[in-house]
């Protein structure tokens, strides 16, 4: 549990924190899935969990809505090196019938530039197949990206799961518009920065990230990659042995499903634009293509959970949550970039177009 605790704990204690004030905040909350459907399953067994989610997810959307009356949405990142038309077909079909997004997760090893950057681009060919992605106002193809294992960057000390020291440099090269890997605590790829929205400058090194520029207000189209990190800290609710803090790294799993007490951290947590506080943006993540958490994540905590947002927003004038898509997040920080204010669902579409959505 407290391994790797010296890459980030430093940062989190020279934070200053305070419970935030909910007048006049917007939470923008992501759920950014690592979708798995074939880990530890049978081609037959994977497309029985794809079909779970087209057949069960359209229900809890509809069901749950946010502060301006948007249904509950869902990233995936699909595993480009495990394409398969017969998994990958259903997927666009839910995106189709919900307002769910899919990009591009990756695993690798022991790669080369080239070969990353040929695969990036069969991945992107083999998703917009089907639809899915999104596009820029010049109409080329963009996406967002996590890196299987946290090795972003071929950060992982031992070399392991990557092999690609200049990572970010290929991802831009390739389209894609902002990284979702972070938090990766207690993994030892985690960065020294965290609960931060950045740009970190891209080098020959491995874990370029692990410092770079926060997005700021006012600062438009910043050199560098653009890294969106979920809340990571110490959560005091949650106690090993009933005395030490557990972790707080955003994973959403059966153990450890989202709750109002978790959602306080996050909100405290306080991952923001430089600039625009009143901006909360808590990007979660979790792997939903395992049986285990698609109980939790289609199933009562996840009804409960959402259930329980409106109470707590009525609860406190002023607050409002928005569900996003990692495209509509990175177009609200792009968006306060820009300098605009009110509300955050405005701009869901300010730069990147979902291509579904515009067809």
């Amino acid at each position: 549990m407290f391994k790797a605790l010296h890459l980030w704990l430093p940062s989190y204690l020279r934070r200053i924190r305070r419970r935030v004030s909910l007048a006049d905040t917007h939470l923008i909350l992501c759920v950014c899935d690592h979708f798995e459907p074939l880990h530890d399953a049978t081609h037959a067994q994977a497309i029985d969990r794809v079909l779970r989610w087209q057949t069960e997810f359209p229900a809890l959307s509809s069901s749950h809505r946010d502060s301006t009356g948007q249904p509950l949405r869902h990233t995936f990142f699909y595993p480009v090196e495990q394409y398969d038309p017969a998994l990958l077909s259903p997927l666009a079909d839910l995106c189709r019938s919900t307002p769910c997004e899919t990009e591009i997760h990756l695993h690798h090893k022991n790669d080369t530039p080239a070969n990353f950057s040929a695969t990036l681009e069969k991945g992107k060919r083999d998703l917009a197949s089907h639809g899915l992605l999104s596009t820029d106002p010049s109409g080329a193809i963009r996406f967002a990206f996590i890196h299987g294992n946290w090795a972003l960057d071929n950060s992982n000390p031992s070399g392991a799961h990557c092999g690609v020291p200049n990572e970010l440099a290929l991802l831009l090269n390739a389209g894609c518009y902002a990284d979702f890997t972070m938090p990766s605590a207690p993994d030892p790829t985690q960065t020294a920065t965290i609960n931060s929205i950045y740009y970190a400058t891209p080098t020959h090194l491995p874990k370029s990230h692990n410092h770079g520029l926060p997005a700021r207000v006012g600062v438009i189209d910043p050199p560098g990659f653009l890294l969106v990190q979920g809340p990571l800290g110490l959560n005091w609710h949650r106690r090993k042995w009933g005395l030490l803090p557990r972790i707080e790294n955003a994973d959403l799993t059966l153990r450890n499903p989202p709750t109002l007490d978790r959602l306080s951290l996050w909100l405290d947590l306080n991952t923001h634009v430089r600039g625009r506080p009143e901006w909360i943006f808590a990007k979660l993540h979790t792997h939903g293509g395992l049986p285990r958490n698609m109980r939790m994540l289609l199933g009562v905590p996840m009804r409960d959970f959402h259930a329980s947002l409106p109470t707590f927003a009525a609860a406190h004038p002023g607050f409002q949550f928005h569900y996003t898509t990692a495209r509509e997040l990175v177009n609200i920080v792009h968006a306060a970039e820009a300098s605009h204010s009110g509300n955050p669902a405005d701009y869901r579409d300010f730069r990147y177009t979902s291509r579904l959505r515009s067809q």
